[in-house]
């Protein structure tokens, strides 16, 4: 019998199909309200078969398990719903060809830490619990969906790939604005994703695939990769306890038949979406002609938030956090000062570079430990990507497993040891690596010879599987004090590499050690490697002669839109000499012409500033330094409510993201902590709240933002936990006198529990009043199951619980 043909090559014949909904269809066979779906594999197996096989006489060549739910922090007998959802799928396709069990993860349901309380290496191993074993028992391929965090989505993939071999898709969850919760666009992700190797990315649940299809469109446009499309049925609302949806079969498909030629190249549905749904789909796009996604050669790197292209203009890398030449910073290494790194990360993302170099080298300190806390704080408090510099193996592998995107890795080199120990690493965890001409011989006197190297280079990383766009070459900026013929060694092989093909970088101010005034030279060399193709400076984005060239140049060749990043650097500069050296410029490369306020440095630091970076420990320091000269309630009022207030507008607008929201909070409670120390009892309390996850809801993370939003402001929070029963959170308001209640769901399947709590509590205790979020909800849904209030989000929850907690008043 000849072996079955893989998901991975079938896709690259023709479109495949995903099914629909589980829950949601569910609860129209029966499944009663707050009852996780994935229970009835076990109490209903029959049920989950006919599923199943409704979906495939549909048109669906890939099912899902009913194993969403499942995970060890939830189900003692985790396994058991493992195997048997697997099985039940197996059973339902039976010996029909071209069909594939999908073993469906989804979230843990709490945010991994620095945000949330859950380890990065414990959410890899409960994601690999439920992959071990997965092929031996049926399955043929892993779907992760549903991932609303960029850092649970790449704990997620490791998992699974350090447990079983089967292909691993991935599919997010992206909120109105385009991203995901904590922050991540559609090309933060396809970065994030292709470097670590899956076979297929996408978009899932959400909204219906009206709203969707922007999202289609940007992954198709950056991602080699097959785009999977598995949108919801529309807005959901309850009629009779149970939750229908706005967008029906045939209307849906129209709508999925504008995704596949958008470039989704994997079609199906998520919540509300039935078989008759994906049936309309398979028949709306019977006609399309498939193509498999052409390969793009984009070179990016990113962060939590956002990726940066390399090539379209040359990008700045800040060199300040590297104790080369640095006595203060070599002193906080060796302190553990992490403060100070962090105020020179700052300094130098106000500064306006796209990337920050991060080396803590030094032979008397563990630099796998410090690196790995370094990178940990330093994404806590600045969303630009970074560099890992280091020459240690054991560092390098520490920062990349837990760098939330994909970095650039600084570096590897001709000579073999280095080869063998980094390029397995960036093959693993992904990256844009940086390669440094050098070898065994030392470094070639000659552009053609340093080449030959980097030629070399990406021979050795293609075996690995490593493509040549994800290698930028740096030809190596020697001092020309010692050679004076060194800098147009460098800028001949910066032009030679780019006719082949390569992206290159340089650390431009090591060409004028020796001399004095060096900045003068640095200015003058950054300009000609500039005008030479340079695509990445590692550089001091405080030297005011280095941002002059840098601003200058991008003016001069036509890449700032009517001179607004040049004016905006001429105006702020205007009239300063050297001094100006350390005052940042125009934020961002590329002709961006947005000026951020200087951050201080650690001695000027304000409270309300230390709030806003998210600096807790500073936070803390600086609340008393304010409470040992003024009033505490002057301080909350005109320090840390000011704060929370700025950070809050800027998670409104768009310019803030979940993390930095969470961090300033968090500063702000341990602000806020001091205070209460000496505060009287009840003083600055502005009231108190039940917060709780509804009834068969395991999901903590909306509930959780909310309550450290909330105390953080200052209210007093009961918070009750995740599946809480309605006549739980009665007893609780009850016995604690607290008349403001916040519910949270994150599933459609436990809005009816929700609506039952709200029910429960408004019956009995009719003073109480109820606040709802949670990703499935709306406005109109939260009035129609009698909420007295709704907020989509952390700070719109903190301004109706200031309202409702006015009214118990």
């Amino acid at each position: 019998m000849a072996e079955k043909k893989s998901i991975v090559d079938i896709i690259k014949e023709k479109r495949l199909f995903f099914d629909g909904g589980t829950g949601t269809v569910l609860q129209g066979m029966g499944l009663p309200a707050g009852t996780p779906p994935e229970r009835w594999s076990l109490e209903h197996p029959e049920k989950i078969v006919a599923l199943h096989r409704s979906y495939v006489e549909c048109g669906a060549n890939i099912i899902k398990t009913n194993t969403f739910g499942v995970n060890a922090l939830k189900y003692e007998n985790w396994r058991e719903y493992i195997e048997q959802g697997i099985a039940l799928a197996r059973e339902a396709i039976g010996d029909k060809e071209g069909c594939f069990v999908a073993l469906d993860i989804g979230p843990l349901g709490r945010m991994l830490k620095p945000l949330g309380d859950l380890d990065f290496e414990d959410a890899v191993e409960l994601f690999a619990k439920n992959a071990r074993g997965a092929r031996e028992l049926g399955a043929d391929l892993v779907l992760i969906e549903t991932m609303a965090d960029s850092y649970e989505t790449k704990a997620a993939v490791l998992g699974v790939k350090e447990s079983c071999d089967l292909p691993v898709f991935v599919t997010n969850a992206y909120d109105g604005s385009g991203k995901l919760m904590t922050g991540a666009s559609p090309e933060a992700m396809a970065a994030l994703l292709e470097g670590l190797s899956v076979d297929a990315i996408g978009a899932n649940c959400s909204f219906g695939p009206d709203k969707l299809l922007p999202i289609v469109s940007r992954l198709a446009a950056v991602s080699s990769l097959p785009v999977i499309f598995n949108p919801n049925a529309g807005l959901p609302r309850t009629v009779e306890g149970v939750s229908r949806y706005d967008i029906d079969p045939v209307r849906f498909a129209g709508m999925m038949r504008t995704a596949a030629e958008s470039g989704a190249a994997i079609l199906g549905g998520c919540c509300g979406t039935t078989p008759e749904y994906i049936r309309e789909t398979v028949r709306a796009v019977e006609d399309i002609d498939y193509k498999y996604p052409e390969k793009k050669n984009i070179t990016a790197f990113s962060s939590y938030t956002h990726a940066v292209t390399v090539g379209e203009c040359p990008r700045l890398i800040g060199e300040r956090i590297n104790p080369t030449g640095k006595p203060r910073l070599k002193e906080a290494l060796r302190e553990g000062n992490i403060s100070y790194l962090l105020s020179e990360a700052l300094r130098q993302e106000e500064a306006g570079v796209d990337a920050l170099d991060v080396n803590v080298g030094l032979p008397e300190i563990d630099e796998p430990m410090m690196m790995k806390r370094v990178i940990s704080e330093l994404q806590a408090v600045t969303d630009l990507p970074l560099q890992i510099d280091t020459g240690n193996a054991a560092a390098l592998e520490g920062a990349m497993r837990i760098y939330n995107g994909k970095p650039l890795v600084n570096s590897v080199n001709g000579k073999e040891e280095s080869l063998s120990s980094v390029l397995p690493l960036v093959k693993k965890y992904g990256g844009v690596l940086i390669a440094l001409t050098v070898d065994e011989r030392g470094i070639p006197s000659t552009a053609e010879e340093r080449v030959a190297i980097a030629e070399r280079i990406a021979a050795r990383a293609a075996e690995y599987g490593i493509d040549k766009r994800d290698i930028v070459v740096d030809p190596l900026a020697m001092a020309v004090s010692s050679d004076p013929s060194a800098a147009g060694v460098t800028l001949k092989a910066i032009r030679l590499l780019r006719e082949r093909g390569y992206k290159t970088s340089l650390g431009v101010s090591n060409a004028s050690f020796g001399l004095p005034e060096r900045d003068r030279i640095n200015s003058v060399y950054f300009t000609m490697a500039l005008s030479a193709g340079l695509d990445l400076a590692i550089m001091n984005p405080h030297s005011l002669p280095m941002t002059d060239a840098y601003r200058g140049f991008l003016a001069l060749t036509g890449r700032d839109e009517g001179f607004k990043s040049y004016i905006s650097h001429a105006e702020k500069t205007k009239g300063q000499g050297k001094a100006a050296a350390q005052s940042p410029t125009s934020g961002g490369g590329c002709g961006s012409a947005d000026i951020k306020s200087k951050t201080p440095e650690n001695d000027n630091l304000t409270l309300q500033k230390a709030i806003i970076k998210g600096l807790r420990q500073e936070a803390a320091r600086l609340a008393l330094e304010a409470l040992s000269v003024g009033d505490p309630l002057e301080v909350v009022n005109r320090e840390i409510i000011p704060a929370l207030g700025e950070v809050g507008d800027g998670f409104e607008r768009g310019s803030v993201y979940l993390p930095g929201l969470l961090m300033s909070a968090e500063a702000a409670s341990a602000a806020f902590a001091e205070v209460k120390k000496i505060l009287p009892e009840g003083s600055g309390d502005k009231g108190k709240i039940i917060l709780a996850t509804v009834k068969g809801d395991i999901h903590d993370i909306g509930k959780n933002i909310v309550r450290v939003l909330l105390e953080s402001h200052g209210f007093g929070v009961l918070d009750l936990g995740r599946d809480v029963s309605p006549e739980a959170v009665l007893a609780a308001a009850r016995e604690s006198g607290i008349r403001v209640v916040g519910l949270s769901a994150l599933m459609t399947t436990t809005v009816p529990a929700m609506e039952e709590t709200v029910r429960l509590l408004h019956r009995e205790l009719p003073d109480c009043r109820v606040m709802v979020g949670g990703a499935v909800l709306t406005k109109e849904y939260a009035d129609m199951i009698g909420a007295d209030a709704y907020a989509p989000d952390g700070v719109s929850a903190v301004r109706v619980a200031e309202l409702l907690c006015a009214l118990d008043k």
